[in-house]
């Protein structure tokens, strides 16, 4: 086999989606030893086409090489036996098991039996080779995000994966935990192992990869090589063809009280927090607040609490000045509040159902959609088709099921749902997380919209440059507690970097 032959090479390969051609006639090749990125925006066909390569779905045209060799992919097997290894946005490990059980699961064994020994040797022989180290007792329901991704990989790397592809693998991750990723995957490719990227932070595929990939729609449109010239508008630019625009925050009118929140202690700050300060917090009609904080801590609680998903501990919840007494989703929606929360499957949508249900997941008892305790399927089929529209929710079918969707687009489909019926509060979590430039751009359009028409914004973020972008103020979370609040005139990402790794101890430190 000559030594330029490609590890994997995709010809003219082509996916439908009943009538919707997720890829068209794609070519792509990925050589030994190479970390290739592949962009799009969403929908744009990437996770479909790595999808064909790992067994998931199988083409409908075209042909897949292996070392130059034409093979039939049916399953995840068939992938697996060939050395192809794929790592998911979402981890696909069992809580339940331990970092080895999980590792071990499927593996042949020796006379019958799984060998547990050979297990741990392989395991302590990935972490030596690629500084990938997990304890192999710990449950994997006990790993942070980014211990559970490290999982993933080893997992494949323990099936002797050759070809690896990566989706959105930092998406959850923490700059330093990304920084570890990168540095085995540069070890990997040291050992010929061929790296397929997935991810839309732009400045990251620029670090890691040796060429670049761009689909759009289905197509590959560009393959250009990472030499240096590269920067991230013009990857932009060949994602969207044209150039994306950038939201600017503009000075608002600030109105009255919306949402306050007086003397609010999580539920389960008596367990994981002890005895943190109760959270005071107003945002105003207009107003944009973001929520700063160091994943875990007590945002996602603080979101849910809110919006009525959890019982507080104790405190109040008050809205346009009357305190709401034992709040549930039913009745916070029907004051006027709406929930996005950062888990699209497991908290926002059904993945089962098709888009069409979705999108009237949380007002489908309510008119329009039901008259008389019957659904009016013809109000809810106007209704999903005007929004997917609007918010350009790809494949645009209605009767797709929504766990086909990209990442970014099941996110684009729960802010099309719940920004339609114009709410006076707004308590969304991770925005963008997996969206394109261009959707990004679409979601901070939509965001600037709403505080202009005089909504109260909650908003929870990772991204510390998405919270400068929007933010009227930023409140910074820390083990339960809010321990900084102030304009974005005064805020500096130092003073709220401080704040989230150090909490009150910052702001001591600082006087």
């Amino acid at each position: 086999m000559p030594k330029d032959t490609p590890i994997l090479s995709l010809s003219g390969i082509t996916k439908r989606f009943g009538g919707a051609a997720a890829n068209k006639a794609v070519n792509f090749e990925l050589g030994r030893g190479e970390i290739v990125g592949l962009l799009g925006e969403n929908g744009a066909g990437k996770t479909t086409l790595m999808n064909v390569v790992f067994g998931l779905y199988q083409p409908d045209e075209g042909t897949i090489r292996v070392d130059g060799v034409p093979v039939g992919i049916n399953t995840t097997a068939d992938a697996i036996s060939l050395g192809i290894g794929m790592v998911h946005q979402h981890s696909h490990a069992v809580a339940r098991h331990t970092v080895l059980e999980n590792l071990m699961t499927g593996l042949p064994g020796r006379r019958g039996l799984l060998d547990r020994q050979a297990a741990l040797r392989r395991l302590s022989e990935i972490g030596e080779a690629y500084g990938l180290q997990l304890d192999p007792g710990r449950l994997v329901g006990d790993l942070a995000v980014g211990e559970q991704q490290r999982l993933d990989i080893i997992r494949a790397l323990f099936r002797k994966a050759r070809v690896l592809i990566l989706d959105e693998p930092t998406s959850v991750l923490t700059p330093q935990e990304a920084e570890g990723l990168f540095s085995a995957l540069r070890a990997l490719r040291e050992d010929n192992v061929g790296i397929v990227f997935i991810s839309h932070k732009l400045n990251e595929v620029r670090a890691i990869t040796d060429r670049i990939v761009i689909m759009r729609r289905g197509e590959a449109v560009a393959d250009v090589p990472n030499d240096g010239t590269l920067t991230n508008v013009g990857l932009a630019t060949l994602m969207c063809g044209h150039e994306p625009e950038r939201v600017v925050r503009q000075p608002g009118r600030k109105g009255e009280t919306r949402l306050s929140l007086k003397g609010l202690k999580l539920n389960d700050a008596r367990h994981r927090h002890g005895a943190s300060q109760p959270i005071d917090l107003d945002i105003h009609a207009g107003e944009i607040v973001g929520i700063a904080g160091v994943s875990g801590n007590g945002q996602v609680r603080l979101a849910e609490t809110v919006s009525g998903v959890e019982p507080a501990f104790a405190g109040e919840i008050r809205m346009d000045g009357r305190a709401i007494r034992n709040p549930s989703v039913r009745h916070m929606q029907a004051r006027g509040l709406a929930y996005i929360p950062e888990d699209r499957i497991g908290a926002g949508l059904v993945g089962a159902l098709p888009l069409l249900d979705n999108m009237v997941l949380s007002r489908f008892a309510e008119a329009p959609f039901a008259r008389r305790g019957w659904l009016d399927w013809r109000a809810i089929l106007d209704f999903a088709t005007r929004q997917i529209e609007s918010y350009d929710v790809r494949p645009p079918d209605p009767r797709i099921p929504v766990g086909l969707l990209s990442g970014g687009n099941q996110q684009k489909a729960i802010i099309a749902r719940e920004l339609a019926f114009s709410p006076r509060v707004l308590v969304i979590a991770q925005p963008t997380r997996g969206l394109d430039v261009s959707a990004i751009a679409f979601v901070h359009q939509a965001l600037m919209k709403l505080r202009g028409e005089g909504c109260a914004i909650m908003l929870i973020s990772d991204d510390l440059d998405e919270l400068f972008q929007l933010s009227d103020r930023i409140a910074v979370m820390y083990e339960g507690e809010i321990v900084c609040d102030m304009p974005i005139e005064e805020a500096t990402v130092s003073t709220i970097g401080l704040a989230m790794t150090e909490g009150r101890a910052a702001e001591r430190r600082a006087a």
